[in-house]
């Protein structure tokens, strides 16, 4: 599959995977911070921004997805930076192509596998009522973007969520509101975006230590747990953690400068 993607920066190639609902959009300012020492690609995975759409949706296709686009940029030792969603598709290519990584920064999700009812922590409960929100709301009908807020704050109370949320909004050929995100797809696949490296028995024995590894956990963010380190020191036997104040699980969003000045003083 040929992704979209956005490029600037010269220096090292540092790809950057957007989360679930997001985009290479959300990421511009992270990476125009970097962009003076970091040849950055920002993609934008299947089903989401401008990339295709597709009925699969998992974490080796992802991980393919990723290497289709590596190979076809001819690019070599990448340096691989993902965020939840972004972050487990991350880890698949890390563990499966150690050879074309060089390093790996995974933000606030764990290798492990997530369930619908764990812990209002993780919220992949609150996930699956936004998606069942958005998709019973005909935004077609609607004439504009305060009225599709209204028509999702009763399922979804908070306003910041649904400002994001509303980024993935577009107009088709007839002026007409739909999501650009593959909302059908992506609900009925979300059982397979919770999957971790350890629903996958051939990777259950991968361990990495060839290259530098770091998971950022937001402080207030339920997505990494005391439960979750040996889960990642499992494979990733020399990770470095670090957890960054004040922040929940959109860390980069809400800490921007310290969150790239941890990146940078790790990839230093």
């Amino acid at each position: 599959m040929t992704l979209f993607y956005r490029e600037l920066g010269e220096g090292p190639p540092l790809i950057i995977l957007h989360g679930l609902y997001g985009s290479s959009d959300n990421w511009l300012s992270i990476a125009r911070k970097l962009s003076d020492r970091y040849h950055i690609y920002l993609v934008d995975q299947r089903n989401h921004g401008q990339s295709p759409h597709d009925p699969v949706h998992d974490f080796p296709v992802l991980s393919d997805d990723l290497d289709e686009f590596i190979l076809e940029h001819r690019l070599d030792h990448v340096i691989l930076l993902g965020h939840s969603m972004g972050g487990k598709t991350a880890l698949f290519y890390a563990v499966s192509h150690p050879d074309k990584t060089s390093a790996l920064v995974v933000v606030d999700i764990s290798p492990r596998t997530y369930h619908i009812g764990q812990g209002s922590g993780t919220s992949f409960g609150m996930h699956k009522e936004m998606m069942e929100a958005m998709l019973h709301s005909d935004v077609s009908l609607l004439s504009s973007r305060q009225q599709v807020m209204e028509a999702l704050r009763p399922a979804i109370p908070q306003e910041r969520v649904r400002q994001f949320l509303l980024k993935n909004l577009t107009r088709d050929d007839n002026h007409h509101f739909k999501w650009k995100i593959n909302l059908p797809v992506l609900y009925d696949q979300l059982p397979n975006i919770l999957k971790g490296l350890d629903s996958y028995p051939e990777l259950k024995d991968r361990q990495i230590t060839s290259f530098p590894v770091l998971f950022i956990k937001g402080e207030k963010s339920g997505y990494i747990s005391e439960e979750d380190l040996p889960v990642i020191h499992q494979y990733f036997p020399l990770a470095e953690i670090e957890v960054i104040a004040d922040a929940g699980h959109w860390v980069h969003a809400e800490q921007p400068e310290v969150f790239v000045k941890t990146i940078l003083d790790f990839l230093a």
